[in-house]
């Protein structure tokens, strides 16, 4: 668009009147950049992180260090955030579930928090029979015991249970009175801790329909998917 020359020294008038205003309030102290703030009085963008800030692992913990960004709990990071249970903060047992005089074959393990932090059990125990070192494979598992609620929170002292079905087919037969488990990690699949021996109350035969289930907090729970087996 045109402008007439009248118009036109108008506003250049006008433009000079406001730049001599600017630079005038610009040279006056403690006016500048925010209430008199320097560029040295902000935190540098690229200051290095506290010290403990990264995710190295606490010593006597298994597995890796929380990603950044991540937790061993459900739902993200954060200062709540619950961690994996190391193995030396947890104590096992088994109980026997058959009556005088049945063929052993309806186990509960115990899993008791016996440190003084809240920790999370991740998924289902991977059982082996007798010694790990000669064990060929863990046992299956029940897919539909599964509670699809994420991880099971134990505070000091609580308990989990998963039931474990010794035999369910009569075939390829191994007995014990041991066996080992290995924690889980927070992805399914994966191994959370070094083997860990668990006595059983006596010998027990096991065989290829041997089964456990997922950790829970409810014993019954755990219990009524082996006990009609």
């Amino acid at each position: 668009m045109s402008r007439s020359p009248k118009g036109w020294k108008s506003w250049a008038v006008g433009a000079a009147a406001v730049g001599a205003l600017l630079a005038s309030t610009a040279c006056e102290p403690g006016e500048a950049d925010g209430a008199g703030s320097t560029a040295s009085d902000r935190p540098s963008a690229t200051s290095p992180a506290k010290p403990g800030a990264t995710g190295s692992a606490t010593p006597g913990s298994t597995g890796s260090a929380t990603p950044s960004g991540g937790s061993g709990a459900t739902g993200g990071g954060g200062s709540g955030a619950v961690p994996a249970c190391a193995a030396e903060d947890l104590s096992f047992g088994t109980t026997l579930e058959d009556g005088k005089g049945e063929v052993p074959k309806h186990l509960l393990i115990t899993v008791t928090n016996a440190g003084d932090k809240k920790c999370n059990v991740y998924h289902y125990p991977h059982i082996f029979l007798g010694d790990y070192a000669e064990a060929r494979y863990p046992i299956d598992v029940y897919e539909d015991s599964d509670p699809k609620s994420g991880p099971v929170t134990l505070a000091p002292g609580d308990e989990a249970y998963a039931a474990l079905l010794a035999s369910g087919v009569p075939m390829d037969q191994y007995e014990t009175n041991s066996i080992t488990l290995l924690l889980h990690g927070r992805e399914l699949g994966s191994d959370g801790s070094e083997p860990i021996g668990v006595d059983l109350p006596r010998k027990v035969a096991f065989d290829d329909g041997a089964r456990v289930t997922y950790w829970t907090t409810a014993s019954g729970f755990a219990l009524d998917f082996i006990m009609s087996s």
